[in-house]
């Protein structure tokens, strides 16, 4: 479900997102005191941020490989039409499967999964195989994830215009 916000988020919409992107345990009397709100001012905010489906949820972060899931990888399917995997199983189905996106070109979207050894993983492309082709990319490190969202610049700009593409009739 999308959900939009009734008015654009200001400044201290996302002094609060990024207090509770850092730490989403924090209580509303230290937001308040970190962005200069009072307890109940920050509650109302935030219940309108997670009414507009601007904050989804609170979570702990897992380190996956001290979990005992140490492999990580993104596969690639180009499922077969009457056996997709997104049509013909669920998240149950495959557990090691941690994020899902469908894709345009030629693959019809990407998993990242992660298994707890290389035979762990290999028996999971035998498993996803019967749906579709696959290209996999093991992950060997991480240099960077998790980044927060944040406010867009004010000097973001569009696509830039392709010269010499143009029709000069």
């Amino acid at each position: 479900m999308t959900f939009r916000t009734e008015r654009p988020l200001d400044d201290i919409d996302w002094a609060l997102l990024k207090e509770l992107q850092a730490d989403g345990r924090l209580s509303y009397n230290e937001l308040g005191r970190r962005v200069n709100l009072s307890s109940p001012a920050v509650a109302e905010r935030v219940r309108r941020l997670e009414d507009a489906g601007v904050i989804t949820g609170y979570h702990a972060r897992v380190d996956a490989e001290h979990a005992g899931f140490p492999v990580a990888a993104f596969v690639q399917m180009r499922c077969d039409q009457d056996r997709c995997l997104l049509k013909t199983s669920t998240a149950a189905d495959y557990p090691e499967v941690v994020e899902v996106h469908k894709l345009s070109g030629d693959h019809c979207s990407m998993l990242k999964v992660r298994a707890g050894s290389m035979a762990h993983f290999e028996g999971l492309l035998e498993r996803l195989g019967k749906h579709g082709q696959m290209r996999t990319s093991v992950v060997l490190s991480t240099q960077y994830e998790g980044r927060p969202v944040e406010p867009g610049s004010d000097d973001w700009t569009g696509a830039t215009q392709s010269v010499g593409w143009s029709r000069s009739d």
